[in-house]
């Protein structure tokens, strides 16, 4: 584990966690808990995850949310936790209870149009050999596995539909690790992290893990009592303030978390 931010120290993180009046764990999926692959629905997760994710929410000291880029509907079956987590699905665009009950937030019909004009172009991207990817408030493009060639001319023309209905349009477009997704502009991961504070109170402890781009708005809506965890095995520039390598660092980490927040009890 290696510490980014000078400001931020482990054991007095732990320390926060062992005394909280409540604890937050929100984790990304792709990339975080599950090793990116070519074919998205053969992302399981890391061996030893599950069963540490599952003692967590057994021993009840923490609220555990799964915050995904993905369409909730597709991350469900990856997810054989024994106790159904809360998760926020489409980068905070969908929010599933675990007692079940679904929320989607409102999308502007002409964001909607432009959404169905851009499904148009799905053909053409799969003839370049892009998989696409419908969401509630998106669609994704993926290149994961490409050579470096074919992707570029996915990305050429991609941003030439792009241009053609123009650049404000209701959509938003967000490079991440293997694609380009266009999606309703007006939500993000960081908007789940202040939904998700604003609801503990006062008291609360919280973690982030994430690896991608779009995890940089949730390490960014960080309060000071959380801590902004990057999670991939390469570094690159982030605002988090703590990088761990997955599986062996991040297992610990969460075995720490346990340790720490049951030691309160």
């Amino acid at each position: 584990m290696q510490t980014l931010d000078r400001k931020f120290n482990l054991e007095t993180f732990f320390g926060r966690v062992r005394a909280a009046a409540a604890r937050v764990l929100m984790l990304d999926y792709d990339g975080t808990l599950a090793p990116f692959r070519v074919n998205p629905v053969e992302a399981a997760p890391y061996p030893g995850v599950i069963p540490l994710l599952d003692e967590i929410q057994q021993a009840g000291h923490t609220r555990v949310v799964i915050v995904s880029g993905r369409w909730t509907r597709n991350l469900i079956p990856l997810l054989s936790l024994k106790h159904a987590p809360e998760i926020w699905g489409s980068h905070g665009w969908e929010r599933l209870q675990p007692h079940g009950e679904y929320n989607v937030g409102r999308i502007a019909p002409s964001a909607l149009e432009v959404l169905v004009t851009a499904d148009e172009w799905i053909a053409e991207i799969e003839a370049l050999g892009g998989r696409c990817e419908r969401k509630p408030a998106a669609l994704a493009f993926h290149w994961r596995g490409l050579d470096n060639a074919r992707i570029a001319g996915i990305r050429d023309k991609i941003f030439e539909k792009w241009t053609e209905i123009g650049y404000v349009n209701g959509l938003a477009w967000h490079d991440f690790d293997g694609g380009i997704e266009l999606r309703v502009a007006g939500r993000d991961k960081g908007d789940v992290v202040r939904t998700l504070v604003a609801e503990v109170g006062p008291g609360a402890v919280f973690a982030y893990l994430g690896d991608d781009l779009t995890d940089e708005p949730a390490f960014k809506a960080m309060p000071d009592t959380g801590a902004a965890i990057l999670v991939r095995p390469q570094f690159r520039p982030t605002t988090a303030a703590l990088w761990i390598r997955p599986p062996e660092e991040l297992l610990e980490f969460l075995a720490r978390w346990h340790r720490a927040a049951g030691n309160s009890l």
